[in-house]
C-alpha cells in the first residue's frame, strides 16, 4: 500500500515546494494529489491558460520521486464562468440558487457546464496526460458534497423528462407504474411531469424514486465524459474519484464501473460527531471515532469498486473544521486508521492535507504540517505507519466469512418513505456490520448482483427491491442467511407486489409478511438478554419462532437456512440473532472486548484497539 498526501502548491511560495517534496519522501510518502481546485489559477481568464506554475510544481514533485495524482478542477468553476452562464448553478429544493462563493456550484444537468467541464479536462489532460510523473487522475472532487447531487433547476427538469421517456416509453406506462390514478395525479404527456419538490404534501414516492435514480445517473454521465477524455489522452494511468462517508446521493456501484480505483475520504472524528451515534458512543470514542466507521466504508467501497480496487484519498490527520465539535485524534489513531485501511485491502492512504492553510474556509483543518510549516503530530504517525507497512509486506488475501448485501436504492426508498422515524436501510446496514465486526468476523459488503460463493453467512438487512438473481443465489448457496424487514416488499417502481412479497423469496423464508408496524421506543420488546425496537413484522407461513419477547411478540423466525428478523435490525436483538446464525454457519463468533476489532488477511491477524488507540498484528 502506498502512502500519500494532498498538496496545494498554489497555496505556498514556490521556493518552498522542493523542501516540501523532500520531506514528503523522508516521511515515507510516495504519492501526492494535486490540482482539483486550481481552475482559477490554470485559466485566470476565459481561454487564457497559465501553465507555468503548474508545470514547475509537477516537475518539482516528480524530481523528488513522488507519483502525482492529478485532479480535474471541475468542482470549483471560476467566477468568470458563472457570470457568463448564471443558469449553470443548481437550485435547491426550495428553488433558491446555489451560487458562487464556496464550491460545487454547478448543476449536473446543465449542458453548457458539462461542455465547459469537458473542455478544461481536455486542456489539463493534453498538458499532463503523458507526463511520466502523473501516475493517476482524480475526476472532480466529492460528487454530492454539501447535498449537491439533486438539482431542481429548469435544466434538471428538462433532462428528467428526457430520462423518463427513455425509461418508460410512454406517459401511459409511467402513469400505470407510478399509480397516478391516486389523488388524480395522471399526466397527459411526459412534458407535464415536473420535479417532485414544492408539492403541498409528500409527492408520489415513485416520482421521488425515479428522480433519485435520474439524479444518480446524471452524476455517472457527468463523470463518464471526463473519464473518456482521460483514457484518450492519458493511457495507462488509473482513474479514480473520492467518495464520501455515509453518503448515498448517487449509486457508487454505477460510478465505480467507469473507474479503475474507487477512493473515499475518511474523517472518523467528524463523522462520529455529525451522524446518528449515541451520546455514549460520542463520549467514549470522541478522539478515536466509532470502531466501525472507517472499516464500514472500506468494505462498502471495496464492494462497489471494479475488481475490488479502492483507496483512501483523504485521511483525517488531526482536528477538522466542519463538524459541530472538532477534537484532535488520540495519539496513535492516525497510525491505526492507516493500518486498518491496509488490513481491508486499500492500495493507497493519502492524508489530507500536507500543510494547514491559514486562510479561508478550512483554516482550522489540520494537516501533517502546521501553518508555519513545522511538524504536526500526525507527521510522525505517518512515518511510523510507513515503517509498519515495510515490515509487514504483503499479508495475502482476506478469507471470506460474512457478506452484507447493500443497494443504494434501498436507502433512497427508506428516505422517501421511512414508515417510521429513523428507519434507514443505510443505518440498518451499519448496525448489521457492527454486529458482525463485534464477533470478530471478516465482512464484505456486496451488491445484490455480486456472487455469494464461499460465504458461510449472508445478511440481507433491508432490501425492498430484491432482484430475481439474488433470490436464486440465496436459494442455491449453502450459507446461513439473515433477512431483515422490508426485504422483497416492493417492485421496481415502489409498488407492493400482488403476493405482498417478491415471488420466490416467500419460498425461501417459508411464508410472507402480512402486516408491518413501526414502533416507538415506548413499545420496545425484550427477551432473555436482548431488546428489540423500532419495527414489528407479522408473519404468516411455515417458519418457526426463534426469538419471542416476554410480552409474546415473535421478533425472529427461522426456516431452514433463513433467519427472519421481524424487528428492526439493530441493537442487542440483532447481535443475538447474528451470533446464532454465525454459529449455525460454523463460524467462530464470540463477542470481542469493548472497542476491539479484528481483520484477517492471509496468515496475518490485525487487532485494532479503539480504546487505547493501538494496533497489534501477528502471523
Amino acid at each position: 500500500m502506498d502512502l500519500g498526501v494532498c498538496y496545494y502548491p498554489e497555496h505556498w511560495p514556490e521556493a518552498r515546494w522542493a523542501a516540501d517534496a523532500a520531506l514528503m519522501r523522508e516521511t515515507g510518502l510516495t504519492r501526492v494529489r494535486i490540482g482539483e481546485f486550481a481552475w482559477s489559477r490554470i485559466e485566470p481568464e476565459p481561454g487564457r491558460f497559465d501553465w507555468g506554475w503548474l508545470d514547475r510544481a509537477v516537475e518539482t514533485l516528480h524530481a523528488a520521486g513522488l507519483g502525482i495524482i492529478m485532479g480535474t478542477p471541475t468542482a470549483t468553476p471560476p467566477k468568470w464562468l458563472v457570470d457568463r452562464m448564471p443558469d449553470m448553478v443548481a437550485l435547491d429544493r426550495d428553488g433558491r440558487p446555489r451560487g458562487f462563493g464556496s464550491r460545487r456550484h454547478y448543476c449536473f444537468s446543465h449542458e453548457g457546464y458539462r461542455k465547459e467541464a469537458a473542455r478544461i479536462t481536455r486542456a489539463v489532460a493534453e498538458r499532463y496526460g503523458r507526463h511520466p510523473g502523473v501516475v493517476a487522475w482524480q475526476t472532480d472532487n466529492e460528487y454530492g458534497c454539501h447535498d449537491t447531487v439533486q438539482s431542481f433547476s429548469p435544466a434538471a427538469r428538462d433532462a428528467f423528462r428526457t430520462w423518463l421517456a427513455a425509461r418508460y416509453g410512454s406517459v401511459e406506462a409511467l402513469n400505470e407504474a407510478w399509480g397516478n390514478v391516486f389523488w388524480s395525479m395522471e399526466y397527459r404527456t411526459l412534458d407535464e411531469v415536473d420535479l417532485p419538490n414544492l408539492t403541498v404534501t409528500e409527492a408520489n414516492p415513485a416520482h421521488w424514486l425515479a428522480f433519485r435514480r435520474f439524479s444518480s445517473d446524471q452524476v455517472v454521465r457527468f463523470n463518464r465524459v471526463q473519464v473518456d477524455i482521460l483514457r484518450e489522452l492519458s493511457p495507462g494511468r488509473d482513474i479514480t474519484h473520492n467518495a464520501m462517508g455515509f453518503y448515498t446521493g448517487y449509486d457508487h456501484h454505477d460510478l465505480a464501473a467507469d473507474l479503475d480505483v474507487l477512493g473515499w475520504d475518511s474523517y472518523p472524528l467528524g463523522f462520529l460527531e455529525m451522524f446518528r451515534f449515541s451520546e455514549e458512543e460520542k463520549r467514549k470514542y470522541a478522539r478515536q471515532g466509532h470502531p466501525d466507521i472507517a472499516a464500514f466504508h472500506h468494505d462498502l467501497y471495496r464492494g462497489c469498486a471494479k475488481n475490488g480496487r479502492w483507496s483512501v484519498l483523504e485521511q483525517q490527520p488531526g482536528p477538522v473544521n466542519w463538524a459541530r465539535h472538532n477534537p484532535a485524534p488520540l495519539p496513535g489513531m492516525v497510525r491505526l486508521w492507516t493500518l486498518e485501511a491496509f488490513a481491508h485491502g486499500a492500495e493507497l492512504v493519502s492524508y489530507f492535507r500536507w500543510r494547514q492553510f491559514p486562510k479561508a474556509q478550512e483554516q482550522m483543518h489540520a494537516g501533517l504540517l502546521r501553518p508555519d510549516a513545522t511538524p504536526a503530530p500526525a507527521l510522525a504517525e505517518a512515518r511510523a505507519a510507513a515503517d509498519d507497512l515495510a515490515r509487514i509486506g504483503d499479508p495475502g488475501e482476506a478469507p471470506k466469512q460474512a457478506a452484507l448485501v447493500f443497494a443504494y436504492d434501498a436507502e433512497w426508498m427508506t428516505q422517501i418513505q421511512p414508515q417510521g422515524e429513523g428507519r434507514s436501510a443505510l443505518w440498518a446496514a451499519f448496525a448489521a456490520y457492527s454486529s458482525l465486526r463485534r464477533l470478530g468476523l471478516n465482512v464484505d459488503i456486496v451488491s445484490p448482483s455480486a456472487p455469494l460463493d464461499g460465504y458461510a453467512l449472508v445478511v440481507v438487512h433491508c432490501l425492498p427491491i430484491v432482484p430475481d438473481e439474488l433470490v436464486a443465489k440465496l436459494a442455491g448457496s449453502e450459507a446461513q442467511v439473515v433477512i431483515g424487514p422490508r426485504t422483497g416488499t416492493r417492485d421496481l417502481d415502489f409498488g407492493i407486489p400482488d403476493a405482498l412479497l417478491h415471488e420466490g423469496l416467500d419460498e425461501f423464508i417459508g411464508g410472507r409478511v402480512v402486516r408491518s408496524e413501526s414502533l416507538s421506543d415506548r413499545l420496545a420488546m425484550a427477551g432473555d438478554g436482548w431488546e428489540a425496537r423500532g419495527w414489528l413484522d407479522h408473519y404468516e407461513g411455515e417458519a418457526m419462532p426463534e426469538m419471542v419477547a416476554t410480552s409474546g411478540e415473535v421478533v425472529a423466525l427461522r426456516h431452514g437456512r433463513a433467519w427472519i428478523a421481524a424487528a428492526w435490525p439493530q441493537g442487542s436483538f440483532l447481535d443475538t440473532l447474528v451470533q446464532r446464525a454465525a454459529n449455525a454457519a460454523g463460524l467462530e463468533a464470540e463477542p470481542l472486548p469493548e472497542g476491539i476489532r479484528r481483520r484477517r488477511r492471509g496468515d496475518t491477524l490485525f487487532e485494532f484497539d479503539y480504546i487505547a488507540g493501538e494496533v497489534r498484528f501477528e502471523r
